[in-house]
């Protein structure tokens, strides 16, 4: 398996196994070097987030700047800028793949 990089908290990761196999999530915590813990504001909740294995996400080049700035500041994020951050994220990937025709 390719090395992917250091996951960073606030980066956005799609989830490659599991029940929420192909789904956009956000790094809200990094428990060590092998685990994280993600969230998505919807079905997973900023205060119950899930524990993934590293090796089961793959890394976007994506760190919203208001998920970052909220998570530094405060130590948490709502839900609602966990939505709103994945939603035009997925939009832009929607686009970007509406333009190139696939």
């Amino acid at each position: 398996m390719e090395e992917q990089g250091t996951p960073q908290v606030g980066q956005i990761v799609k989830v490659l196994r599991g029940r929420e196999e192909s789904k956009f999530a956000v790094i809200v915590s990094i428990v060590d070097n092998k685990f994280v813990l993600i969230a998505d504001g919807d079905k997973r909740k900023f205060d119950l987030p899930k524990k993934k294995n590293i090796l089961h996400l793959q890394l976007m080049d994506e760190i919203p700047s208001e998920v970052e700035t909220s998570l530094k500041e405060t130590g948490r994020v709502t839900n609602g800028k966990l939505r709103f951050a994945l939603k035009r994220f997925s939009d832009k990937m929607q686009f970007s793949t509406d333009e190139r025709g696939e």
